[in-house]
């Protein structure tokens, strides 16, 4: 029985899909991964002219990105083709950071600055040098940081200077990144800054130091729901093996 409803759902699905002439990649999914894609299909093509709310909206816009990861790339894409704007030229850049592909996105968000003819834009400038960060450009990266004027806003104070600290740790300026980790582990949300902390303390040689961090690392880690640890899985991870190791030492 619970085999013909899966049948029907897929069915249903199919059919659905077909009527509105919705995105043909659905086709694939429903065929090859009928349960787990019909769930996706529902709450990404069918729920929203139910009504949703922003718990929905949310589910779905998740479902979106596991299945059409590119999907909001085409979109931006699309839109800078027909209008050659800074904010559509963000929207590209951002679309490719958050598909982990930063060297593309380099390119994107210079063609955002330039279309502001020198206007400037301390957001997008950001957005910048933590682009280079990840392509290993280091020293353009926290050139073009320096540069900038200091956010008014607390959090994004943090923000940048947490990607100083991993520039000059990148740069081997171990000295002034320790410092700037030891001052954001004590507000930055998350564990980043504490783990990169640790880290950077057990290169050092401080291997008590470092445990002490990551003892507090585990501590809070304890709060954390199973998708909040998801969400950062291989820092989590190496932070409890490498807790597990200095135990032991």
């Amino acid at each position: 029985m619970p085999y013909l409803v899966l049948i029907g759902v897929q069915i249903f699905c199919i059919v659905h899909l077909m009527r509105h002439g919705r995105n043909p990649l659905w086709l694939a999914a429903l065929i090859f991964l009928p349960m787990v894609s019909a769930i996706a299909y529902f709450i990404v093509e069918i729920l929203p002219g139910l009504g949703t709310n922003r718990h929905v909206r949310t589910v779905r816009s998740r479902a979106v990105a596991a299945i059409d990861p590119e999907r909001e790339l085409r979109a931006a894409r699309e839109a800078a083709d027909l209008a050659d704007t800074a904010a559509n030229q963000l929207r590209v850049a951002d679309a490719l950071i958050a598909l982990g592909r930063a060297a593309e996105a380099v390119p994107a968000y210079r063609r955002a600055l330039a279309l502001l003819h020198g206007a400037g834009d301390p957001s997008t400038e950001a957005k910048l040098a933590a682009a280079l960060y990840e392509t290993g450009e280091s020293e353009a990266a926290l050139e073009l940081l320096d540069g900038l004027p200091e956010p008014i806003v607390q959090s994004d104070r943090d923000r940048q200077q947490l990607l100083r600290a991993k520039l000059y740790e990148h740069l081997g300026r171990n000295g002034p990144a320790l410092t700037l980790y030891a001052d954001l582990a004590t507000r930055l949300p998350g564990e980043e800054a504490r783990c990169r902390y640790a880290a950077l303390l057990l290169a050092q040689g401080e291997r008590e130091r470092a445990r002490v961090v990551l003892e507090e690392v585990a501590t809070r880690m304890k709060r954390l729901d199973r998708q909040q640890r998801a969400a950062e899985a291989d820092m989590y991870r190496w932070a409890s093996t490498t807790l597990a190791e200095l135990r032991r030492s």
